[in-house]
């Protein structure tokens, strides 16, 4: 029986890798780049040892190589080593899958394949994803949900026995988006810069990445769920002065998502329990489901809709439709008002 993506974790494929359990072909794909590239790259450090990478690692892109020249470097057997690794990037250049699907169905044991497909997967019912499953590895990398955000940023700085405040979690995660790759890199450079045993605080990430600790989408966010409607003008009309800072792309998605939740949250039974809400939703910690107790409180469900269908039109009006001249800055004006009156 063939193998399947869910089946393999991120974190048991480097597990195996690290136990010398190698496939001879490992089909990585999906929407989020970050862990295609953490598994290659960890795949490309650690299967080979140093002194035998230069005549049995090949790293190659598709739109340079022929899936026929793809398959003769995989049937090349490794040279004074016991295996070697092919590494395909950019597999979604490939157009025509046939001889790497027939190399597949009698793969070479001492090499290990890899076939890194970025911006998608491929249709799980075609012949690579079934071969590669039967033989295998098929990974697919989905993008992350913005509640799962932060749980990543506190288990990357875990990894490196560095702690972070909840709120500077919050500010980086709003600030950056789902962009894993990027907020790895953020945190990369702001690890470079503390000192020993130091937790990162709003202090440190204001300084160090350039949010500010009081005029950022996290504040922004926190101040209409709580209907502030005084602190949200005052960050809305930093926003105006400093677009860098925040913007309206920015925030709608964000926003957007908040309420759809929220509108969600008011058919959740026993809604006013921290614990069922975070249980309903999937969050990774109770305090995430907070802010939808507070929401409901503070919006009624009819209040509700019609946020979601006035982001809606303003998101609309943001892409030039029915709206010739109005800036940016005037519609986060026009929703802000309509949301907290």
């Amino acid at each position: 029986m063939a193998k399947t993506a869910q089946k393999h974790s991120f974190e048991s494929i480097i597990r195996d890798i690290d136990a010398k359990k190698t496939a001879p072909v490992y089909l990585l794909m999906g929407a989020e780049p970050y862990y295609i590239d953490r598994i290659s790259d960890h795949i490309a450090n650690h299967v080979l040892a140093k002194e035998e990478q230069d005549f049995n690692q090949m790293v190659v892109y598709a739109a340079d190589t022929t899936p026929v020249q793809i398959v003769e470097m995989a049937k090349r057997y490794p040279m004074m080593a016991e295996k070697q690794v092919v590494i395909v990037k950019e597999a979604q250049n490939i157009k025509a899958w046939e001889p790497i699907e027939k190399y597949l169905e009698n793969p070479l044991p001492s090499t290990v394949l890899v076939i890194c497909y970025k911006n998608g997967k491929i249709d799980g019912r075609k012949k690579i994803v079934t071969k590669a499953g039967s033989v295998g590895v098929v990974f697919e990398s989905v993008k992350k949900k913005d509640n799962e955000l932060a749980p990543f940023i506190e288990d990357y700085l875990n990894e490196k026995n560095i702690k972070i405040e909840r709120k500077a979690t919050l500010m980086i995660a709003d600030h950056i988006g789902a962009d894993l790759n990027r907020i790895a890199s953020e945190l990369d450079k702001l690890i470079v810069s503390l000192k020993e045993e130091q937790t990162v605080t709003p202090e440190i990430v204001e300084s160090q990445i350039g949010i500010s600790k009081d005029y950022n989408i996290f504040e922004l966010k926190s101040a209409i769920i709580n209907r502030n409607i005084f602190k949200a003008y005052q960050i809305m009309k930093y926003f105006d002065k400093n677009p860098k800072s925040g913007s309206l792309f920015g925030m709608l998605p964000q926003l957007f998502s908040y309420f759809q939740n929220l509108m969600i949250a008011y058919y959740v039974p026993k809604n006013n329990d921290e614990q069922e809400l975070a249980r309903y939703f999937g969050f990774s910690y109770t305090w995430q489901a907070r802010d939808y107790i507070i929401g409901m409180r503070n919006y009624s469900g009819v209040k509700t809709m019609q946020i979601i269908s006035k982001i809606r039109e303003i998101d609309a009006k943001s892409k030039g439709l029915d709206n010739p001249n109005t800036s940016a800055g005037e519609l986060m004006k026009e929703l802000f008002y309509f949301i907290l009156h």
